[in-house]
């Protein structure tokens, strides 16, 4: 299915974008004002267990100018929007909840209009906002329309102790629907499901404690109430002794109805950050069986997804693989870059996207060095496929961005050194480059600018000589490339690699059908 990437502010994005009632089912996992800062990591090359990162993002909100436009613009409206912001204000004052607060009442309701009738909004959260979002929510879609609160229980490895509370090892997932009648529980999930032939038709089968096809019933289930459902012919006794419950599908018109499936409390989902073959090294990282329970909920194939805070591309990438039309939006570009390398290491040419919002030509690269150096960065070293370098004091000083690569059998990893500059150039930042490419023992550097290099600073590069690699090619070990040559086509110029070593690879998706999240222990 084709799909979009939005590079930019998803409010913008759905006011320029996306037309009223486009959307069948919105998933959005939006920053909670946790005062924290989340760093993109990267494991080391040299196998050591500490990690490379650069900040992804900082998830921290502050009231000033920008929150109080965004206060008064959703105030001076009407409806019950207004009426809870103003009530929030009253409560919390001019405080950072509050800015918080003021930045999603209009995102809440471009998604309310960008939404289909039939369509659902999972909003995940947790504590910090939740109940706040909550109540804004209703505001929006009316206390009516809420369906559920979702208890994601992750499991106690990622629960830290806190003096004086209990560890906190889940997320809440707010379930809304625009009007009575949504999507839910798809015949996608159903014939996934109900594959036990039956004379009194397709059934399936788990343990009486709730678990999939596991053990004997205990729990709420007495030796009364299994001869009771013995006698209905919804208990099937294995070969081993073990005894589980059947449920039969029920459809009734084109409606097909949840019979106890899935309940409220999700332990069955892992947290990604826990699952190896997942994860990226991307902060707030979710599973895929998570959305894979949520998309096949409450979308069929075909329809279309989106994902206004979609991260390193979760949500995109399980839409793309049940065949759902997708939209995801980010703020940063180091979002819009995973999220390109996940799709394309996941679905090679399978997957086709068009990314919007990107600078594509010189104007629009000068645009986004003037209005964010930082994202400008970003989006350079995209470029050439490097990753970027947290500014640390000491060793790292002036490394932007780092490249690896593998041309011989030794299993070593050599490295590109990379420096980005968005103003005005001199032959000492090539000097300041051979410096640093020299430190870190690094086989080639390079400087991507904005500006055309200098005749020194092309002079100062090819005095550093040539990089001679085992396949007997050579390559100058400092490289100038400026913004331009780049959009032109332009390559670093390196030795043909055995493997990448820079980012690691999303896996690959499997051309067979594809299995849904189904519940597990």
């Amino acid at each position: 299915m084709p799909g979009t990437l939005y590079y930019g502010d998803n409010l913008d994005i759905l006011r320029r974008h996306v037309a009223d009632e486009a959307v069948d089912l919105i998933y959005l996992d939006p920053p909670f004002n946790s005062n924290a800062t989340y760093n993109i990591l990267f494991a080391e090359q040299d196998g050591t267990q500490a990690e490379a990162q650069a900040k992804a993002f900082e998830d921290t909100w502050r009231w000033g100018p920008e929150a109080q436009a965004a206060l008064e613009e959703v105030v001076t409206g009407s409806g019950q929007v207004s009426l809870a912001m103003q009530s929030f204000h009253t409560l919390l004052g001019h405080s950072n909840m509050l800015a918080y607060l003021a930045m999603m009442a209009p995102r809440l309701e471009g998604l309310w209009r960008v939404l289909k009738p039939t369509g659902s909004l999972y909003l995940h959260c947790d504590s910090t906002a939740s109940h706040y979002l909550k109540l804004l929510l209703d505001a929006v879609f009316g206390a009516m329309n809420f369906r559920n609160e979702l208890v994601w229980n992750y499991g106690g490895r990622g629960a830290k102790a806190v003096a004086q509370q209990f560890p906190r090892n889940h997320d809440v997932l707010l379930l809304y629907s625009k009007k009575a009648g949504a999507q839910f529980f798809s015949r996608q999930y159903a014939d996934r499901l109900f594959t036990q032939e039956e004379a009194r038709g397709r059934g399936f089968r788990r343990d009486a404690e709730g678990r999939w096809f596991k053990t004997a019933p205990r729990g709420d289930y007495t030796d009364d109430s299994v001869r009771r459902l013995e006698a209905e012919g919804r208990i099937h006794r294995t070969s081993t002794g073990s005894v589980r419950v059947k449920y039969f599908l029920d459809v009734r018109g084109d409606r097909i109805i949840e019979k106890a499936l899935v309940g409220d409390v999700w332990s069955d989902v892992p947290d990604a950050m826990h699952i190896g073959a997942e994860r990226l090294g991307y902060p707030t990282q979710k599973p895929e069986a998570l959305l894979e329970r949520i998309l096949l909920a409450s979308s069929n194939e075909g329809d279309v997804v989106l994902d206004p805070f979609c991260g390193c591309g979760t949500t995109v990438a399980v839409a793309q693989r049940l065949g759902r039309a997708w939209i995801g939006v980010d703020v940063t570009y180091a979002a819009i870059a995973v999220m390109k390398k996940r799709l394309n290491d996941t679905y090679g040419s399978d997957v086709q996207y068009e990314v919007i919002g990107e600078p594509r030509s010189l104007a629009d690269a000068a645009q986004l060095a003037r209005d964010d150096p930082y994202q400008f960065q970003w989006w350079s070293l995209d470029f050439v496929g490097a990753r970027p370098v947290e500014e640390k004091k000491g060793a790292d000083k002036g490394i932007d961005g780092r490249l690896f690569f593998y041309d011989d059998d030794s299993g070593k990893a050599k490295q590109v050194i990379f420096s980005v500059k968005s103003g005005k150039v001199k032959v000492g930042d090539v000097r300041d480059l051979r410096g640093t490419v020299e430190r870190e023992k690094a086989e080639l550097g390079c400087l991507i600018s904005l500006e055309k290099p200098t005749r020194p600073m092309q002079v100062e590069a090819v005095g550093a000589g040539f990089y001679k690699s085992p396949w007997g090619t050579s390559h100058p070990h400092i490289q100038l490339l400026t913004v331009g040559e780049l959009l032109d086509g332009k390559k670093l110029d390196r030795p043909p690699s055995r493997a990448d070593a820079t980012f690691k690879r999303a896996r690959r998706a499997k051309r067979s059908s594809q299995q849904p999240a189904l519940p597990t222990e």
